[in-house]
């Protein structure tokens, strides 16, 4: 592993961006990735990637990972073209976390980092314990489907109460008050994820922490409101139903949205719309240290009482979850390759192509490759 500035990519810049063009995900416009390029900067974090590499890479969890790993691998695989890497996003985080520790996965993608208890069970698999390390950014988008809308503000306040049940009906007077105009009556139906889900943490950490006198389930994996919800597993599954539906509302990571409306979100009188630069400044405002105690450990949390105008409000950093002591010294040696590009600038600028999400701070991804590069 070798950390250096960008000048230094050269050649891998150049037939990375030649693998751009065959990723197999969907860019976050809704075209495919055919002639996509990824140029350095002139500064950065970068990673060379050692070509003679061989064997099999086996992880799996966040399907909101799903299209930036398949422009990832393809990426990668421009380079080291003896490795294989499986990615099975059908599990979702809870489910990647569960065969991460079970000595299944080389590591897991998660859009949450391992809880105390999980990181107490990572030390029978990682000895010291399981590390968390961010390679991805986006957001959580809150999708709709509504007849003839395809412009929707809501505050925050009002999509706790949507959520839990409490706003019924789409002309209810607070979506009136959100959107200056009533939208006509219709009943709505909330689509959440059935399954253990990061994105379900990552919406029910906003909402608990920002809305806590109307959200008053626990922030977590697993969706707390029974009803008039219609559940679906995974992120696709929530997209389809919402766009299936009609007067739908659900939420999905930012980049599995497709062609589907997502609603500006209210945040101090100003409506913010999805972009890459305002979940950046998210990040840059509102994410703190989360330490988990295991070193090289680089998880995060959000202060949202830090939240701005300027600011996307529902962040979600996702993670790959791995050992920092392997059994077998060769797939240590993969798992740190393919990271390593991962939390390369090139990697991030790969990721932001082809799935619409944020390129990290170069201090994260600098905090990065100094956790992988203890990897043994």
């Amino acid at each position: 592993m070798k950390i250096s500035r960008l000048a230094q990519l050269g050649t891998v810049a150049a037939v990375a961006s030649l693998a751009l063009a065959g990723c197999a995900g969907p860019s976050a416009s809704g075209g495919d990735a055919a002639g996509a390029s990824a140029s350095p900067s002139d500064s950065g974090v970068a990673f060379t990637v050692d070509t003679a590499l061989t064997g099999t890479i086996t992880s799996g969890g966040s399907s909101a990972q799903s299209n930036a790993q398949a422009a990832w691998t393809a990426a990668y695989n421009a380079q080291a073209k003896g490795v294989t890497i499986n990615y099975d996003k059908s599990q979702g985080s809870g489910g990647g976390v569960t065969n991460f520790l079970s000595g299944a996965y080389d590591f897991a993608g998660s859009d949450a980092p391992l809880t105390a208890d999980q990181t107490t069970q990572s030390k029978a698999l990682c000895t010291e314990g399981g590390v968390n390390i961010p390679i991805y950014l986006d957001g959580v988008a809150i999708i709709f489907n509504i007849p003839g809308v395809t412009d929707l503000k809501l505050s925050g306040e009002t999509i706790a109460k949507i959520f839990a049940l409490q706003i019924t009906d789409w002309s209810d007077p607070a979506i009136t008050a959100d959107n200056g105009t009533a939208l006509a009556a219709g009943p709505i139906t909330t689509v959440a994820r059935s399954d253990g889900s990061g994105t379900t943490t990552n919406f029910t950490n906003y909402l608990a922490a920002t809305q806590s006198s109307v959200w008053t389930s626990p922030a977590g994996k697993d969706w707390p409101i029974e009803g008039n919800v219609s559940k679906q597993k995974g992120g696709s599954g929530v997209v389809e139903a919402v766009k299936a539906g009609t007067g739908t509302i659900g939420y999905a990571d930012h980049s599995a949205i497709g062609d589907l409306n997502a609603a500006s979100i209210v945040q101090d009188g100003t409506a913010i719309a999805y972009s890459g630069e305002a979940v950046s400044k998210t990040f840059d405002l509102a994410a703190v240290e989360a330490s988990n105690g295991v070193t090289g450990d680089l998880s995060k949390k959000f202060d949202y009482s830090k939240l701005t105008a300027e600011t996307y409000p529902i962040p979600l950093v996702s993670y790959a979850i791995t050992c920092t002591s392997f059994k077998d010294a060769k797939q240590a040696e993969l798992v740190k390759s393919y990271l390593g590009f991962i939390t390369s600038t090139l990697g991030q600028q790969v990721a932001a192509k082809n799935a619409g999400s944020a390129p990290l701070p170069e201090s994260v991804l600098e905090a990065a490759q100094e956790t992988l590069s203890a990897i043994k």
